[in-house]
């Protein structure tokens, strides 16, 4: 059956209509993706030029940053120069784009936390054992596994998306292209669509959330045999770890684990997980961490200032 599509591009209605507030979240955003590129970065740069690049837990940690920045320079980019130059436009093709690469970076860093609290349970409860089940094969493993999932999990979510009619209406009430809000402008009944959404993102999501949250709860239980100073640096490691996921996963959950229509929050929430979460997370994981404070004191000082000297 052939789709009926009369639509070449859309409208994203954005944030607000206001100029004067479209120039204010000009200004943030530019700010917060500034923020967030070299938070990400530094982070990046420094556990690839230190010994941290080979302990487990920053190698996923280096994984997180790179999906950061992909993820949210999806969306990111399109919005700061829409809010700049007041245009709103978007292609059908460069929609189907936003579409794909939103859920497979999504759902890739999802996979890559799930990895990181794994590698923390193992190093907590199995502490034996732990350089022979965390070892660099089964690691590149898990970063393989987190794409391929990324991948699978995107390209479900675009096939039922390129499905759609699209005949009438070409508003979308978000700022990217979200499937349900392209659901509600589809000329066509899309309540089994909108289930399929809630299944394969908001159930996912959820299931995975009580997964992390239940190996965290061990974790923490597991602490009460640890010294004094290990309570203390684990503690310090999972509290970042969750707090990534409270912040990333809370909103993710809200916007896709309920009945399958759009409401005008859903901006406001999306933020949280596009922009605003990503931006966090680097000042999370190394504000209390004193081995990646001090990989990073090395790499972007002490290197400097030996290069100097020498000159």
């Amino acid at each position: 059956m052939e789709i009926q599509r009369n639509i070449s591009e859309f409208i994203l209605l954005g944030l607000s209509d206001d100029r004067n507030v479209q120039i204010f979240c000009f200004v943030l955003f530019l700010l917060c993706f500034i923020a967030l590129l070299v938070g990400n970065f530094v982070v990046l740069i420094s556990i690839l030029c230190s010994p941290l690049f080979h302990q487990p837990m920053y190698y996923f940690l280096s994984q997180l940053s790179i999906m950061d920045i992909c993820y949210t320079s999806s969306v990111t980019p399109k919005l700061i120069c829409d809010l700049l130059e007041g245009t709103q436009t978007i292609s059908y093709g460069y929609c189907m784009v936003q579409v794909f690469t939103m859920h497979f970076f999504g759902s890739s860093e999802i996979f890559i936390i799930t990895a990181m609290a794994i590698d923390r349970y193992v190093a907590i409860c199995k502490p034996l054992h732990y350089m022979i089940i965390m070892n660099r094969t089964k690691c590149s493993f898990l970063i393989l596994a987190a794409w391929a999932g990324g991948v699978a999990h995107a390209f479900l979510q675009l096939s039922m998306t390129m499905q759609l009619p699209f005949c009438g209406p070409n508003e979308i009430d978000h700022y990217f292209c979200d499937i349900f809000p392209l659901l509600k402008i589809a000329c066509t009944d899309t309540y089994v669509d909108g289930i399929f959404v809630i299944v394969g993102s908001g159930v996912i999501l959820l299931v995975i959330f009580l997964i992390l949250f239940l190996s965290y709860a061990i974790i923490l239980f597991h602490l009460r045999n640890h010294s004094a100073e290990g309570r203390r640096k684990a503690l310090s490691t999972c509290v970042s770890h969750i707090s990534v996921v409270v912040l990333f996963f809370g909103p993710a959950i809200f916007s896709y684990l309920r009945p399958p229509t759009a409401f005008p929050e859903d901006k406001v929430v999306a933020l949280f997980y596009t922009i605003i979460a990503p931006m966090f997370n680097p000042l999370i994981y190394t504000l209390r961490n004193t081995e990646m404070k001090n990989a990073m004191r090395k790499v972007w000082f002490h290197n400097m200032f030996s290069k100097e000297t020498k000159s």
